[in-house]
């Protein structure tokens, strides 16, 4: 007996008994099971989502897009590869050449006998798998390429629709890298089959290649070499849209001088080069030899490096550089005139003007508008605010930056609201448990809304809309909030599941869900989808779920959006919009294309990074675009979930190609609501990405770009030390040029590597034939006027100022938080507002103390309200006059140092309307004067509205009354142009003085 101690003895290792096999077989076939329901449950639960919101057709679109690409493309992969191996095994040698490789490998070869054919299909199908995957990823190429619609605009260069880059191009690129990759797979499996049955041979005596292997290698290689001929061929139109850096703009695109003189023609050369070389190719199995095909891809890799390397650095170096100015001047001005036209800047209106150092009330007649509706509430700080005064309860919550919107007054004008949603916040929730985070706690409750241009006595918002169950000035509305930015987790609604609805001083109240959204669970099989979908087995056998429940998931407004228009790049950052009794969520969605010829591509994510980005959603990530629109506006009911698309740029070719792809998707654009409408607004990253590539391609002159004479950056926001860019702000401004304020997103650019004031941005946001103008106004470099770091500096420096916040600083027990440093166009400069706040120790929130404001270069005011710090500014020079020229004639006389001009008086017999109309001239004129010496400029502005109103009657007044029955010549008033003099009696004496120049007259007052 041998030693079973030693170490001589192996313990025989025998067959699997025959239940150790069934048990084996047991775990395989359930873990199979097990994982094709977790791949059904996916597609199952994605389809029954899809079809509550309405919007099956995308998934079935995209699902049938996916397989179809899946499917050719794997099939492809795998047959080609699988003839390749076949193809070399049919050719292999008959007798393999006796030495010690091929007797090693003897032993391979005897072992995969039984199993060739499975071998075969097993690795070719798993390739196929492969690039099945890969191809079904490129679905937007497919449909891009399928549905294409044109741009109706030609390139330059090769004069070609822009819908070819955009659309085809990147797709021909696609089959080309996928052809090659077949290619490579084919041959490297050709390769490893001929080695494995001798038609490759590293040792033994005789030739080192079959005949066979030489044949079908050469093939191969020379429909590689072919291919790349093809790839060279579209190099060519690929310059078009080739980045790289230059003269400052990181992401340059297009042709410049080196690539239209030197790479061009070396591409179509290589092109030439190549397709010889594939001829030799192709000839190598006829002639039996290698040298040729060699020969040829050795020239095609030395022209590679001379034609398609060192030819163009020679070009370069002694023709471009020497000159480089005037050569690249042609290619600059493509790059410019595309770059505009991609990112919708070119129709931007610049004008220029030396910005007024002091203003008077003639001046500032023009900007009551803009004065009355000066934001001193501040979205990014007073969110903490309304979470203290109301929440109302801890499991609610509103977003840490709120939203700016206007809604209508109480006198029928409109004023920027701050608004807020009261969303569910689980996290407060004290009792955490599954039943109450999805069954119990399941929706927020009302918005809050507060005039964004007031505060209290106490420093705190002016409530128009507040309290649980909200009331005040947005009327009756839908207020259960069951979808919304801050709800990301699913809830089980509906059967006999009462929510807690709210809790109010006479109890907590509950209510069930009414609504037809989410996915019905009658049906255990779906049931058991969403076990393994969400990872939840009690949704399997909770009693809790009764007949009629329904699960609401994706519910915050970005996902679902994304979801059913996956062909959009969605917005971040929502806002809510009450209108016809319900709140919805506004988001903007953006078709983008990287393959906008000579249009020099941007970051998004870097674009639109500013000091907000961490405290403001942003969907938008790190893709390269050179072309955007904001092509569709979409909203989510808070209520029910539904998702609807509206068409809002309609001449957008990417929009249309899209829906073409997915029809009856999009509504269009008259489909908008009458009562959402007028709360649409120009969406902020949009804006980010234009300023940011105005602060280079404002300049439209070659000349002025190459050098880099007048480069422009947005300036660093003054409120943190972050030393990240300043952000928008939504603002009703007037622009100069501009007959009367408007809801608008504006911004400031300074110098590069300086801090003046440049350029004011801003572009019209209200809905209406003049949206979207984007308009510059350009300060002279040696005005001095100071951009915002310099305006906190002045702050921070003024005497008074100083004083009080040191005095806050070093006190210990309060902090100061600046608000938004505001920038506004006002009579003929710039005016710059920042509310102070301060919070005290172991306070949530802050107050508004102090604002700051500065007009011109030097004056600087610091007061306890905005009307104070006006006061500081401009009371001074204004010497009480009215700001507007009042109407003229026989009667009236100019009134100067704080003097006035009285308005006429009909003449007896004058037609009652008139008579009413002059009254109400004469009233206006007077209440304008007394707002303007109170600092009401609310009031005042609505004096202006009035004015203009009143001189509208007069004028149709005085058109209804016969020729023949005419009052006298002082009864008439005609009403006044901007800029030219005030209205005077028909045939009286000479009119009134005009008003300064650059001050418009009384028809040209804004109303507030």
């Amino acid at each position: 007996m041998p030693d079973r101690g030693g170490p001589a003895f192996r313990p025989r290792v025998g067959p699997p008994s025959r239940r150790a096999k069934v048990l084996l077989l047991t775990v395989a076939a359930l873990l199979a099971v097990f994982l094709a329901f977790v791949v059904f449950a996916g597609v199952w639960t994605d389809w029954l989502w899809f079809r509550s919101v309405h919007y099956s057709s995308v998934y079935r679109t995209r699902l049938a897009v996916e397989l179809g690409l899946f499917g050719v493309f794997g099939l492809v992969m795998a047959a080609t590869c699988a003839l390749s191996m076949w193809l070399a095994y049919r050719l292999r040698p008959p007798l393999s050449a006796m030495s010690p490789e091929q007797q090693n490998l003897d032993r391979y070869r005897m072992g995969i006998v039984p199993y060739r054919r499975r071998l075969l299909l097993g690795v070719s199908l798993l390739i196929g798998l492969v690039a099945g995957g890969a191809a079904a990823g490129q679905w937007r190429l497919w449909l891009l390429w399928t549905n294409g619609t044109p741009f109706g605009v030609r390139d330059s260069q090769f004069h070609l629709d822009v819908a070819f880059y955009a659309f085809d191009l990147p797709w021909y690129q696609f089959l080309l890298a996928f052809a090659l990759s077949v290619v490579v797979v084919s041959v490297l499996g050709a390769l490893l089959v001929h080695y494995l049955y001798g038609g490759l041979r590293l040792q033994g005596p005789g030739r080192r290649a079959s005949a066979g292997a030489q044949g079908q290698l050469a093939v191969l290689l020379g429909i590689f070499v072919l291919l790349k001929a093809v790839g060279y061929w579209l190099d060519r139109y690929a310059l078009a849209v080739k980045t790289g850096a230059y003269k400052g703009v990181a992401g340059y695109t297009g042709l410049r001088y080196v690539d239209a003189n030197a790479y061009l023609p070396a591409k179509t050369i290589l092109c030439c080069v190549a397709l010889i070389c594939a001829v030799l190719f192709f000839l190598t199995p006829v002639r039996r030899t290698w040298a040729p095909a060699l020969l040829g891809f050795g020239l095609m890799v030395l022209s590679a490096v001379l034609i398609g390397g060192l030819y163009p650095a020679i070009v370069q170096q002694f023709q471009v550089k020497p000159n480089e100015q005037a050569k690249e001047t042609p290619y600059l001005r493509q790059n410019i005139d595309a770059t505009r036209q991609a990112y919708g800047i070119s129709g931007v209106q610049t004008s220029q003007s030396a910005p007024a150092k002091s203003a008077d009330a003639t001046a500032l007649a023009p900007d009551a508008g803009t004065i009355a509706d000066i934001r001193l509430l501040d979205p990014n700080i007073v969110s903490p605010t309304f979470q203290q005064v109301e929440q109302q309860r801890s499991y609610y919550g509103f977003p840490g930056t709120l939203d700016v919107d206007r809604y209508p007054t109480a006198q029928g004008g409109v004023q920027d609201t701050v608004i807020g949603v009261r969303e569910l916040d689980l996290s407060g929730v004290q009792q955490r448990n599954w039943i109450n985070d999805h069954f119990k706690y399941t929706h927020g409750y009302g918005v809050v809304a507060a005039k964004g241009n007031q505060v209290d006595a106490g420093g705190q918002p002016v409530f128009t809309e507040s309290g649980l169950p909200a009331t005040g000035a947005l009327g009756s509305y839908q207020q259960r909030i069951y979808y919304g930015e801050k709800t990301t987790d699913y809830a089980i609604v509906g059967g006999t599941n009462s929510e807690i609805d709210y809790t109010s001083d006479t109890g907590q109240q509950t209510y069930r869900y009414q609504g037809d959204s989410g996915v019905s669970l009658d049906d255990p099989i779906t049931r058991a989808a969403y076990a393994v979908e969400f990872g939840e087995p009690q949704l399997l056998y909770s009693g809790a779920i009764s007949g009629g429940a329904r699960v609401l998931y994706d519910r915050t407004p970005e996902q679902r959006v994304a979801k059913v228009a996956p062909w959009l790049t969605v917005d971040g950052d929502p806002y809510p919009v009450v209108q016809n009794g319900r709140l919805v969520w506004v988001l903007d969605g953006y078709t983008t294309s990287d393959g906008y010829p000579f249009s020099s591509k941007t970051t998004l994510g870097s674009a639109t990074r500013d000091s907000l980005s961490g405290s403001r959603g942003s969907a938008i990530g790190a893709d390269q675009v050179n072309y955007i629109r904001n092509s569709v506006k979409a909203t989510v009911d808070a209520y029910t979930g539904a998702v609807t698309l509206y068409q809002w740029d309609d001449q957008d070719p990417v929009l249309k190609t899209w829906m073409k792809a997915f029809p009856g998707t999009v509504e269009p654009r008259s489909a908008i609501p009458a009562g959402l409408l007028p709360h649409l607004r120009y969406p902020q990253d949009l804006f980010k990405v234009q300023r940011d590539l105005l602060g280079m391609y404002h300049m439209t002159d070659p000349n002025s770009f190459f050098n880099g004479t007048d480069i422009w950056q947005v300036p660093a926001d003054p409120t943190n030390d972050r030393g990240q860019a300043q952000p928008p702000y939504y603002l009703t401004v007037r622009m100069p040029g501009t007959q009367s304020a408007a809801f608008s997103l504006t911004s400031t650019f300074v110098p590069s590597k300086r801090e003046n004031l440049a350029a004011f941005m801003a572009v019209d946001s209200d809905p209406g034939p003049d949206y979207g103008t984007i308009r510059i106004l350009k300060v002279p470099s040696d005005s001095g006027t100071p951009g915002p770091n310099q305006v906190q500096a002045k702050f921070n420096s003024d005497g008074s100022a100083a004083v009080w916040l040191s005095q806050v600083k070093n006190g210990g027990d309060s902090e100061v938080e600046y608000g938004n440093l505001l920038t506004l166009p006002v009579g003929g400069g710039f005016l710059n507002v920042e509310p102070v706040y301060v919070k005290a120790r172991g306070a949530k929130y802050p107050v508004l103390q102090k604002v700051l404001a500065v007009y011109g270069t030097d004056t600087v005011a610091f007061e306890g309200s905005l009307h104070d710090a006006l006061a500081g500014l401009f009371d001074g020079s204004s010497g009480g006059a009215t700001g507007v020229a009042p109407p003229g004639g026989a009667g009236a006389s100019a009134g100067s140092g704080g003097g006035s001009t009285a308005p006429p008086t009909a003449a007896g017999g004058v037609d009652p309307a008139l008579q009413k109309a002059l009254d109400d001239i004469h009233k206006a004129f007077t209440d304008g004067q007394n707002a303007f010496k109170a600092g009401d400029w609310a009031a005042f502005g609505a004096a202006q509205k009035a004015m203009q109103q009143a001189l509208d009657e007069a004028t149709a007044a005085e058109h209804k009354t016969p020729p023949a029955a005419s009052p006298s010549p002082t009864a008439s008033v005609a009403p006044a142009s901007p800029g030219s003099a005030s209205p005077a009696p028909a045939g009286s004496g000479p009119a009134a003085a005009p008003p300064p120049s650059g001050s418009p007259g009384p028809s040209a007052s804004p109303s507030p």
